[in-house]
């Protein structure tokens, strides 16, 4: 049964792929929670999810499922997002939200616990919005850089992976390598791949095996994507520089799960390598993975389903002393979503717990 000393929380949009996480999650770390409310489409409604060792069942997506809710966690298209967020706030609720609905909104915070946590008491709206998986990425490792040396630009260079774009990316990923793992004059003429593949693209412009995509996200102004420029406006947010300067290139990759970045990052102060890695070290939610002779490197294969950002590859620039290029890696799926999103919530829980 729920403790009803602890704060009740609602997971919106349950059944989806970082729902998912998010349930998992909750199983496996520290409890906070007294009742957990699973609320879906009304198309899943009815259905039955394990969390925490007790089979609940799914409420379908209504004003009333948030009544004496404490903190929903939402993970759902952004004009579900739109929509029901204020909904659930007005039903006494404190929403956390992942999709990109609210996080540049001046009214909303936008929240890493490791960098910001104070702000989330800063909800004028009873909401709190969680980054882009791909900025969460690279944020947690370059927040305590900054704080060493000063942020002052950033370039970077994303390989995401297609769990960004949802069971569907994963799913026509899957379908392509089948259709490329036995023909090995595959990748060798232009266009053999695009016939092998066919027109079975998925969410993706253009066949993703034996293929990098430069572009994720929608078209926006400029030639720039949107993802693109979620790094640049939510790298600014978080860490609180209204004016870094900051170009992204937005890459599809063909990897499951775990988005990377290559960060060529420029400082107010000269930079030391060592210095760097020491800081790095002792930062929270970050694992220093950094010894290229013996080839170990952040790598999305060993990050996948593991909490913390990987950081590696640090090395002082060549060509300016206050330079620093690094590569980072980590699951988009947990860190750039689920797990940012719960640790969100669980800042919040402490103040709903009764002093004794």
């Amino acid at each position: 049964m729920a403790d009803r000393d602890l704060p009740s929380l609602a997971v919106v949009g349950a059944t989806g792929a970082v729902g998912a996480v998010m349930c998992d999650l909750l199983s496996s770390r520290k409890n906070m929670w007294g009742e957990i409310r699973l609320i879906a489409s009304a198309r899943s409604a009815g259905k039955k999810i394990m969390v925490r060792g007790e089979e609940l069942t799914v409420h379908a997506l209504a004003p009333e499922a948030f009544d004496g809710i404490d903190v929903a966690m939402f993970d759902v298209p952004d004009e579900v997002s739109l929509e029901w967020g204020p909904i659930a706030a007005a039903r006494g609720a404190v929403v956390v939200d992942n999709s990109g609905a609210f996080r540049m909104d001046p009214d909303v915070p936008l929240v890493v616990p490791e960098i910001n946590p104070e702000q989330v008491r800063n909800r004028p709206k009873g909401i709190i919005a969680n980054p882009n998986c791909t900025t969460l990425t690279m944020i947690v490792a370059l927040s305590p850089l900054h704080h060493e040396y000063g942020l002052r630009e950033l370039t970077v260079a994303s390989y995401q992976a297609v769990s960004g774009a949802g069971k569907v990316g994963i799913d026509t990923l899957l379908g392509q390598i089948d259709k490329v793992s036995g023909d090995h004059n595959l990748g060798s003429r232009s266009g053999n791949v695009r016939r092998a593949v066919g027109d079975d693209l998925g969410p993706f412009p253009a066949p993703l095996a034996l293929n990098v995509v430069p572009w994720a996200g929608s078209l926006k102004d400029n030639g720039w994507s949107s993802e693109e420029l979620k790094v640049r406006n939510e790298s600014r947010k978080i860490l609180g520089l209204p004016d870094l300067k900051v170009s992204a290139t937005c890459v599809r990759v063909a990897v499951i799960t775990g988005h990377s970045a290559a960060v060529h990052a420029v400082f107010a102060t000269e930079v030391d390598a060592e210095g760097a890695r020491e800081a790095l070290r002792h930062a929270p939610g970050v694992i220093l993975v950094d010894d290229p002779a013996a080839g170990e490197f952040p790598m999305p294969i060993d990050a996948v389903g593991t909490d913390p950002c990987w950081v590696g590859r640090i090395r002082k620039s060549l060509d300016d002393p206050r330079a620093l290029d690094l590569f980072v890696t980590g699951d988009n799926l947990r860190k750039g979503a689920a797990l940012n999103t719960a640790q969100i919530a669980e800042v919040l829980a402490a103040e709903f717990v009764p002093a004794h």
